[in-house]
């Protein structure tokens, strides 16, 4: 080896080790502290295990417990931290309204058996349930189609017996006494069942305030008059039931055909 080479290699060796040095004598990256995120606080809430029909009893399979952010919630859930026997106090309970699978148990939609009927238990506060006759076959309310938790307008239809006297026909006249009324039970269904979409009852049960049932009744038992019922649209059905007429008769007129001759009557 000539002293080129030997030059050479020196400087190699000196630089590599120069090299080392600095990478060892560098200062150490500071460590790194991964702050753990806060717990969450929960709590186990009493949820609907299957989904439950309105009007139905609560029992132990119904409803199971499951995990619930605190912060979610609310003074009307059902908790287990409230006490051993949660479940026992909702046993039995009748649903005012239907439950979905998952959702929580509500003690404002639950009514202990024997608290009173159904029917009032599921009544809001001030307003009244009021049953008129319907067809049985359903020519008095849509055919059949109308269902509780359905929106109805009422109408009345009655005899003109003044325009009946002096025209010498039978003259009749319809008037929409309220509009936008919530049907509660169509005769004994208070809900749909089964997937069955036509329900039939001999009575609907209306809900109304005080007045709106005053006029209600009064239209039913007068000797010349009749109550219909009308589906409303379902676009059409927020807002409050309305009372739209008095009781006086009025409205508009109707054409009746009496042996082939049409007339048309007007009020």
């Amino acid at each position: 080896m000539n002293k080129v080479q030997i030059a050479v290699l020196g400087a190699t060796v000196v630089a590599f080790g120069g090299a080392y040095v600095l990478f060892n004598s560098a200062p150490a990256p500071a460590p790194q502290h991964v702050a753990e995120a806060p717990k969450l606080a929960t709590d186990e809430v009493l949820v609907a295990a299957q989904d439950i029909p309105m009007g139905t009893a609560v029992g132990e399979s119904s409803v199971s417990w499951q995990m619930w952010p605190k912060a979610a919630i609310s003074e009307l859930m059902i908790v287990k931290s409230s006490g051993p026997n949660a479940i026992d106090d909702v046993k039995g309970s009748l649903t005012r309204d239907a439950f979905i699978r998952g959702e929580p148990m509500r003690r404002d939609k639950l009514v202990k058996a024997g608290a009173g009927g159904f029917m009032s238990a599921i009544l809001p506060s001030g307003l009244r349930a009021v049953a008129i006759k319907v067809d049985n076959a359903g020519d008095d309310y849509a055919g059949g189609f109308i269902l509780p938790n359905d929106r109805v307008d009422v109408i009345k239809i009655y005899r003109d017996d003044g325009a009946t006297k002096s025209r010498g026909v039978e003259v009749l006249g319809a008037q929409t006494i309220l509009t936008n009324v919530k049907v509660l039970a169509i005769g004994q269904n208070v809900q749909e069942e089964n997937g069955k979409k036509v329900v039939v009852g001999g009575n609907a049960t209306l809900e109304l305030d005080p007045q709106q049932a005053e006029q209600v009744i009064l239209a039913e038992r007068a000797g010349n008059a009749n109550l219909h019922l009308v589906l409303r649209s379902l676009v059409d059905s927020a807002g409050p039931a309305l009372t739209a007429g008095d009781q006086d008769s009025g409205g508009s007129g109707l054409t009746i055909v009496r042996f082939g001759a049409p007339q048309t009557a007007t009020q």
